[in-house]
């Protein structure tokens, strides 16, 4: 099933069982969406993939965990609370994260693969990385694993 259909889907059970925070959160979820077909539109795209999908779901959850912080270091514990509850319903559906070992070890074999030797190399690591995960890896946690790794 992909994600549009499950966002429709989900959309119509949370508004039947009255779950008022995930239908508003996922009615955000579709607002951002139509944004981004309306601006993969002018690249020629009728609708984007799911993998661009993913992409835009991970941002969304980087903004909110953001805001999160700052309402907690601001001193509002309740809307830094509504920013987590978004966050968990929208990584319902983002695909299972990576576990650091999974990453490391995709890291060591990409810098062989791609004979980095350097920073300047981080690119072409990252580009293999995505070519072999797709939407599935992170990438904030992926370069992290990579600059560690070339720099040593």
């Amino acid at each position: 099933m992909s994600l549009r259909a499950r966002f429709k889907d989900d959309l119509k059970a949370a508004m039947k069982a009255g779950q008022s925070e995930k239908v508003g959160t996922i009615r955000m979820i579709t607002a951002k969406l139509k944004d981004v077909d309306i601006a993969g539109r002018a690249k020629g795209e009728d609708e984007v993939s799911d993998e661009a999908v993913i992409s835009m779901l991970r941002g969304m959850v980087k903004s909110r965990t953001e805001s999160a912080a700052l309402y907690v270091k601001g001193g509002r514990p309740e809307l830094a609370e509504k920013e987590e509850a978004e966050i968990a319903v929208i990584r319902d559906y983002l695909p299972p994260d990576l576990d650091d070992a999974t990453i490391e070890a995709a890291v060591r074999e990409a810098i062989e693969r791609t004979d980095a030797t350097s920073m300047k190399d981080m690119g072409k690591v990252m580009g293999a990385l995505k070519e072999q995960f797709g939407a599935a890896l992170d990438p904030a946690r992926a370069s992290a694993v990579v600059r560690a790794q070339l720099s040593v």
